[in-house]
């Protein structure tokens, strides 16, 4: 009897095969480890010639409308437990499917997208250095170094000490060129510094406070996430956590024109494990609650995801940088950071999120600021990039 190529244990083995030639992480796993997370998306009947093998077209169509990724349920339930939103394993499975019969080449599934083994999803990749982008930013890097995140393809979850090292000989070449524009443009000086979650802003500010602070440097920081209303709030009224909408507005504001008048300011405080502000919805000061302090400072920077995103803030803003890791890397961190770590999220809850905002924070929040920002960290290709003013500023 002839077996077919859609009995479990051959389209499991096929797809693993295939997989683990262009997922390090997949090749990582033995073959039954990776059955034992694929019989969670096998369909009902356990019939996998039955998913529908969509065209290439309109496949690369569907991942490019907005509403796609609108419609991803956040926190759909099955017996009151979140689960997988129903639009992300079908796809998945529809890649599967695709894969093993060879309707899609590998080559053309991992430029469109990329198989993230924790969650055992395939989500769209993320273009960030659009033509538009690029034509801004000069057309090439200003500098390149050696892609040391390449080693993270193996990996299932990607720890500080890990990126922090990846990441020196690019953070070393940015923190270098930002003291020659302070220099140059004088104190006190207004730093933004955005990017998508998890890129590693954070570990950035902290390196160039350790740097500045060794020059006798006053530094300050304020870190926009603090801005943020309750996520309870935002999710049950749909801003999620782009536009002014999802931040204390007024406050971010006031905070940014009174530190560089050279006062004292008060931040909101976020929580990260509660998702909670102690602000409520009108800014005013929760009962109990504490708010941030910080002091004028000959260096004050912001990071977040959208510093300079709104015109009538991004004058109060000095020097405008976008700091990039890719999104496959990305994810991989909050695995390791937000569900190992902090326990942040419900793994399914964490998938559906990331799917969705993925594409639309790009489109709203970060391509806007790529096309106007100074300086742009691209940590995952390794190449720094800036903008004509810049260069010529800093004499590249």
């Amino acid at each position: 009897m002839v077996q077919s190529i859609w009995e479990f244990d051959i389209f499991s083995k096929n797809l693993y095969n295939k997989l683990s030639a262009i997922n390090g992480a997949v090749a990582a796993l033995a073959l039954y480890e990776f059955r034992y997370a694929l019989q969670n998306l096998t369909p009902a009947n356990g019939d996998w010639s039955a998913v529908e093998i969509c065209k290439k077209a309109e496949l690369e169509e569907m991942i490019n409308d907005s509403s796609f990724y609108r419609n991803i349920k956040l926190k759909p339930r099955v017996d009151n437990d979140i689960v997988l939103d129903e639009t992300i394993s079908r796809l998945t499975n529809t890649l599967f499917a695709g894969i093993v019969k060879e309707e899609y080449e590998l080559e053309w599934a991992n430029r469109f997208f990329y198989f993230d083994v924790r969650g055992f999803i395939f989500i769209p990749r993320t273009l960030y250095l659009t033509d538009r982008v690029l034509d801004h930013l000069g057309g090439k890097p200003l500098f390149t170094f050696k892609k040391n995140q390449q080693k993270f393809d193996s990996f299932q979850g990607i720890g500080y000490r890990d990126f922090k090292e990846a990441n020196n000989e690019i953070d070393l070449s940015l923190a270098g060129t930002i003291k020659r524009l302070i220099d140059i443009k004088g104190t006190p000086l207004l730093i933004g510094i955005a990017g998508p979650t998890a890129a590693g802003k954070t570990e950035f500010t902290e390196y160039l406070t350790d740097i500045l602070k060794q020059e006798a440097k006053k530094v300050g920081s304020i870190e926009m996430d603090n801005f943020f209303m309750d996520r309870d709030y935002r999710e049950k009224t749909g801003v999620g956590s782009m536009g002014r909408q999802s931040i204390h507005f007024e406050l971010f504001k006031q905070c940014l024109t009174h530190i560089k008048a050279g006062e004292k300011i008060h931040l909101p405080r976020y929580d990260t494990v509660k998702a909670t502000s102690s602000h409520d919805i009108h800014g005013r000061l929760k009962e109990d609650a504490l708010p941030i302090e910080v002091e004028p400072a000959d260096v004050i920077y912001i990071e977040g995801n959208s510093p300079f995103l709104f015109k009538d803030i991004a004058h109060l803003i000095d020097l405008k940088i976008v700091y990039l890791t890719d999104d496959p890397v990305r994810l991989k961190r909050k695995w390791k950071r937000d569900i190992d770590y902090r326990k942040k999220y419900n793994a399914f809850y964490l998938c559906n999120r990331y799917f969705r905002t993925q594409f639309l924070k790009a489109q709203e929040c970060y391509l806007p600021q790529l096309e106007v920002c100074d300086i742009a960290a691209d940590t995952t290709n390794a190449a720094l990039y800036a903008s004509a003013e810049i260069a010529e500023m800093i004499g590249s």
